[in-house]
Order: structure tokens, then C-alpha cells, then sequence
């Protein structure tokens, strides 16, 4: 699943329209969208997102022997 169908996902689950979520970040419904299309949000886009829902949102790789890179 990529980040923006992630995003999508998100958005019907809390029940918050991705206008409305573009609006919570700072962004016109337009320019959020158009990064959706394409795939490009960025990592800090993705807190402020999951800030904006009072959700959590976790990036990191996880080794072998369980070491988090965060």
C-alpha cells in the first residue's frame, strides 16, 4: 500500500474528508491532492498528518536482531 492510499485509508477511518485534512496541515485541498496523485508527501507532512488526527505515526526500519533505525 503506498503512503497516499495509506492517507486515504486514513482519512475514511477517522471520518475526516482529505480537503478537511488538507486544511488541518496548511495546504490547499488542491496542492494536498495533487501530492496524493503523485506520491510525494513528505515525511514531515506525514506528523503534521498524523498530529493533526491525534494519531500516530511510526518510519523507521527494523534490523534483524529487533534495533529500530528511526
Amino acid at each position: 500500500m503506498t503512503t497516499s492510499e495509506q492517507i486515504r485509508v486514513l482519512c475514511v477511518r477517522t471520518g475526516i474528508s482529505q480537503s478537511e485534512l488538507a486544511r488541518r496541515i496548511n495546504q490547499t485541498p488542491q496542492n494536498f491532492n495533487a501530492k496524493l496523485k503523485r506520491n510525494t508527501v513528505t515525511q514531515n507532512e506525514l506528523n503534521q498528518i498524523a498530529e493533526a488526527l491525534n494519531v500516530t505515526y511510526e518510519h523507521y526500519f527494523v534490523l534483524a536482531n529487533g534495533e529500530l533505525i528511526k
